[in-house]
């Protein structure tokens, strides 16, 4: 991405259940009409401007995640605020890969100061370096958050996509990521107990009614058994218990493994750890499924 692209501009956020129902549209006329895909990106990328946070939407946010009430945007707010118009760039017609049924692996974030609910903010978006995967296609989707006024960053995301089954023409298959590695539980710190409601109230406050996440007819219709949870309410619950390590600026990492089939049962394991010289701490979680022992995602939380 270069800053003589010039970013498409939308008027407004997009909505997503107009981006899914779009999708599926474009999905069943490609079936149709033998659909020949690029094995490159469009290039550019698209821009809302002058966004603001809605309050009551926030607090309900902050609710659901178990963050404490503030004034400040949580950095998952943040990513659902910008999420609409990540999800319009991988929606265009001359997208390369499906958006229905796209795999969320991973997302790093960083937070490079305190955002207030009130600050308008330009949302920018786009997406970079499709490569190979040992079950498809991966890219990045990058957004970022600018201060209206300024045009400071505030806020950077890159999330990191699998279009499983899709192998593209061009697309190097040996460029493949590594398989998850043994995993052995550690003594859980907690126990969330996720009901089958949860991702319906999570789309509520997020926008993301991805119908996988909704009910288990919904989701059976796009051959998963049950509804799973969210990703990044999941990230954004375990940031929210990270606590401390989280201060005004910092650096946030996910990577999902396996999904949370609701109603659920998560354990999840926190732990700091500090630096020989005391400059610096990280916090590192984990959740797994506590019969199993088969994990759901870990990451990390550190101060920039």
């Amino acid at each position: 991405m270069t800053t003589e692209q010039q970013p498409l501009i939308l008027g407004e956020l997009p909505s997503l259940s107009k981006l899914y129902m779009n999708a599926a549209a474009t999905a069943a006329r490609r079936r149709l009409m033998g659909f020949q895909a690029a094995s490159a990106l469009p290039h550019g990328s698209h821009e809302v401007r002058g966004v603001r946070a809605d309050v009551a939407n926030l607090t309900a946010y902050q609710h659901l995640i178990g963050e404490t009430a503030s004034d400040v945007l949580p950095a998952g707010f943040i990513h659902a605020l910008a999420f609409p118009v990540a999800m319009s760039v991988l929606n265009r017609d001359d997208f390369p890969l499906p958006l229905l049924g796209m795999i969320h692996l991973k997302n790093r974030v960083e937070q490079l100061r305190a955002v207030q609910f009130s600050e308008p903010l330009d949302v920018r978006s786009w997406a970079e370096d499709m490569r190979g995967h040992r079950a498809g296609t991966q890219l990045d989707v990058i957004a970022e958050v600018r201060s209206s006024k300024d045009g400071a960053l505030l806020w950077r995301g890159v999330s990191t996509y699998l279009a499983k089954g899709v192998f593209l023409p061009g697309i190097d298959k040996a460029s493949t990521a590594a398989a998850p590695t043994a995993f052995t539980p550690p003594a859980p710190t907690a126990v969330w107990q996720l009901g089958v409601d949860t991702g319906r109230l999570y789309a509520a406050v997020s926008g993301d009614f991805n119908p996988i996440h909704l009910s288990m007819l919904s989701a059976k219709a796009l051959g998963l058994p049950r509804s799973i949870a969210h990703g990044m309410y999941l990230a954004s619950r375990a940031l929210a218990d990270v606590g401390s390590v989280k201060s005004e600026a910092f650096r946030w990492d996910v990577a999902f493994e396996a999904p949370v089939y609701l109603p659920a049962r998560v354990a999840l394991e926190i732990g700091t750890v500090h630096s020989a010289s005391g400059s610096w701490e990280r916090s590192d979680y984990v959740a797994w499924h506590p019969r199993s022992g088969r994990k759901h995602f870990s990451g990390s939380v550190a101060a920039l």
